[in-house]
């Protein structure tokens, strides 16, 4: 066998492959939901049938189309969760304030010299953009 033939069955093995996890991801996939739906037994899923028989932006359309309504129809539910979050986020922030606020300091304190010389390195490596900023800040300042 030459290379050509070997590169050739190659890729018909790796097709065949594909083809037998794609197929065997279906069949755990359709088990799955007929466990969770214990007496109500979908349909089988083409998934070529479904996608590709017929205007393929018109069924992404559709799709999308369903998923909107879906977060429409829970809009208050997810607005709630996220003032929930928000509210959490808040008291976290607010009971450990006090610690993180020491754990700052120290950090400063610590990291002193590093961050004094990080700043000078930064300063000489941007001072252009620095400068040129300060001026139409004043600029602005002064010409309201």
């Amino acid at each position: 066998m030459n290379l050509d033939e070997l590169k050739k069955l190659r890729e018909k093995n790796f097709q065949e492959h594909k083809v037998k996890k794609r197929n065997y991801y279906l069949k755990k996939k359709l088990e799955s939901q007929q466990k969770k739906h214990n007496n109500n037994k979908p349909e089988a899923i083409d998934y070529d049938k479904e996608l590709y028989s017929g205007d393929f932006n018109k069924k992404i359309k559709d799709i999308a189309k369903r998923q909107k309504l879906h977060i429409d129809d829970r809009q208050s539910q997810i607005i709630a969760k996220l003032q929930e979050y928000r509210n959490k986020k808040q008291e976290y922030y607010q009971k450990n304030r006090d610690k993180r606020l020491e754990y700052d300091k120290e950090y400063r304190e610590r990291k002193k010299e590093e961050l004094k010389k990080y700043r000078r390195e930064y300063y000489l490596k941007n001072k252009e953009k620095i400068l040129n900023k300060q001026k139409e800040k004043r600029e602005n300042i002064n010409g309201q």
